[in-house]
């Protein structure tokens, strides 16, 4: 079923990214703003760096709370080790990574290069389609 669909159709490839110096708060405000539990952290040449979450997030608020001073970059608090996953995977590959690796989002990675992600939602997305045809009354993602 799954490896039926196309999978770069379910790929989001303009995902909301900042780059390692902007401001914590500016980073929370982001996430909250666009209604994401995370974001991917790139520089200038789209070159992945990490991921920022939201639990990253209250753990910088934390910190900043415990030692008076509630404030920092996102590549203080960003998870810098990250998985990603090639656009050529299957959409029940990119399921089972999801799965396996309990995380939300899958950095999507080309020619050394930030080329999008697959969410949880994305991929919920696509089994729903194959099993669901798409009525006039739902929200695209």
């Amino acid at each position: 079923m799954l490896k039926s669909k196309d999978r770069k159709e379910y790929m989001t490839d303009r995902p909301i990214t900042l780059t390692r110096d902007a401001n914590i708060f500016t980073a929370i405000h982001v996430l909250l703003v666009n209604k994401v539990s995370g974001v991917t952290i790139v520089d200038e040449e789209q070159n992945l760096l990490g991921v920022l979450s939201e639990v990253d997030c209250l753990r910088a608020i934390l910190d900043g709370s415990y030692y008076g001073v509630a404030n920092g970059t996102v590549g203080d608090y960003m998870t810098t080790n990250v998985e990603t996953i090639s656009p050529e995977v299957s959409i029940a590959d990119v399921a089972s990574a999801l799965v396996s690796g309990d995380r939300r989002r899958l950095p999507v990675v080309e020619n050394g290069k930030f080329v999008g992600q697959f969410s949880v939602r994305s991929i919920l997305k696509a089994v729903k389609d194959f099993n669901v045809p798409t009525d006039e009354t739902e929200k695209t993602a």
